[in-house]
């Protein structure tokens, strides 16, 4: 174990919490490297065996986050290509609600957590492969919801379950910006997690999409109600508005998943998904305004110095969160400091290399906005 990833792991983490976070994750990652270099020194062609585990039968596919805003695109193209998804969801009624219509032999919902240990491994041993998407975006610790606990302990437990039941296709969602080095805790979490889906035996495929859209997501839907609302009278932004987003179409990231499950080639690679235009924040808005068709024209973009937005990340989180548990809807105007940094660095990507891999393109943003701009709520 090098001693820059050790560091790197104690700097990330320096609460005590997340210092014992730290080194659970050390330890199980030094065993798994070691499992690793047993496997190396058993075979030369390291690739071809990594092949041979992508090119499994699937028909059953275990997937976390099914109700969410990806996951029902999801599970809309499995079932469309006959896959039977073994979806772990917190609860059973909300997603035959999602599913009306569809038989439910069909499907199979598995009722628990990502630390729900027995409901992990019942649902691993009713597949052939794993998608794993639970992800937030910001914490909510009066939910219970930690970047370390989401990200890192719920991948932790996810893929122990599947190493435990022997399935070996699996698929992760990241997201753009994740790296060794972030600033962000989002990002710092999201790498820690990739790097123990790195050293499991699974055969692995990590995506990380930029900006994902649509009609249904929360960040559309937000734009919604900054572009078409009357309040607050002005469109805000961080900083100078000039860092790059690459926004991607949630029907082309379901897309990706999903075929990133039956190509061998995509097997311990992890792809970048962007759509085929990058904006800057300000482009992105004015694309968004030109689109919606109730947009407020008369309202001003207008900056939020990025000084002046961690102070108000800082002073109106307390407030915002406890108001969130009577108004869900305060939830969607949430921000915090690692927000507002990741807003200052670009999301953007070599889109080209997933259409290659995946045999695709990418849809356009301004067109799947036409598309669905009056379906937005």
């Amino acid at each position: 174990m090098h001693l820059a990833y050790i560091r790197f792991v104690i700097q990330s983490l320096p609460d005590a919490v997340h210092c014992l976070r730290s080194v659970r994750i050390l330890v199980q990652l030094q065993e798994n490297f070691s499992m690793t270099n047993i496997s190396s020194a058993t075979t030369d062609d390291n690739v071809a065996g990594a092949g041979d585990k992508g090119a499994l039968v699937i028909s059953r596919v275990m997937i976390t986050g099914a109700t969410g805003f990806v996951g029902r695109s999801v599970m809309k193209s499995m079932l469309n290509r006959g896959l039977h998804p073994v979806c772990l969801v917190r609860s059973k009624d909300k997603l035959s609600s999602q599913l009306q219509g569809i038989d439910r032999s069909r499907y199979t919902a598995v009722e628990g957590t990502l630390h729900d240990r027995d409901a992990l491994q019942e649902a691993a041993k009713q597949c052939d492969a794993a998608i794993h998407l639970v992800g937030i975006i910001i914490e909510r610790r009066l939910k219970g919801q930690r970047f370390g606990r989401v990200h890192i302990d719920g991948t932790m437990s996810v893929v122990n379950a599947l190493q435990d039941e022997g399935v070996q296709r699996y698929v992760h969602m990241s997201a753009l910006g994740t790296r060794a080095n972030a600033i962000a805790m989002y990002h710092q979490t999201k790498w820690l997690a990739e790097e123990f889906v790195r050293s499991s035996d699974l055969a692995w495929t990590i995506l990380r999409p930029s900006l994902i859209h649509g009609p249904d997501g929360e960040f559309m839907q937000l734009m919604n109600r900054f572009i078409c609302g009357s309040m607050p009278p002005f469109v805000p932004y961080f900083g100078n508005g000039q860092a790059k987003l690459q926004p991607v179409s949630v029907k082309d990231v379901a897309h990706c998943l999903l075929e990133s499950l039956f190509r061998p080639a995509a097997v311990n690679q992890a792809f970048e998904l962007g759509g085929p235009v990058a904006y800057t924040w300000r482009s992105f808005y004015n694309a968004c305004r030109a689109l919606m068709p109730s947009a407020k024209l008369w309202k001003p973009f207008v900056s939020q110095p990025v000084p002046i937005a961690n102070m108000l990340a800082t002073l109106s989180g307390p407030a915002m969160a406890i108001a969130e548990l009577a108004l869900p809807q305060v939830g969607l105007f949430r921000f915090d400091r690692g927000q507002v940094q990741m807003s200052q660095e670009d999301s953007a990507c070599d889109h080209t290399v997933a259409e290659k891999a995946f045999d695709m393109k990418f849809r356009s943003f301004e067109d799947e906005l036409a598309l669905y701009a009056d379906l937005i709520s």
